[in-house]
């Protein structure tokens, strides 16, 4: 991966940590999220898998359409 690309990737997912309101519910604390995406990692090697990324993709797909002005 270029470096424009990956500046601009690492950009996009910061934005993300930002508007699940990561960054703000935890102070910015870089060990609580570090903490919390080992956790959901862990989730993703396990057997709930499937369902938590089914789970999480729903909610996640509502609040970018909300955000959009597409909600429900």
């Amino acid at each position: 991966m270029k470096r424009y690309q990956r500046a601009r990737r690492l950009i996009e997912l910061g934005k993300l940590v930002v508007k699940a309101e990561l960054a703000e519910l935890t102070g910015d604390d870089p060990a609580v999220l570090l903490g919390l995406f080992l956790v959901a990692a862990e989730t993703l090697k396990s057997d709930e898998r499937d369902e938590k990324l089914s789970l999480w993709r729903a909610h996640g797909r509502r609040a970018l359409a909300d955000e959009n002005g597409h909600g429900p």
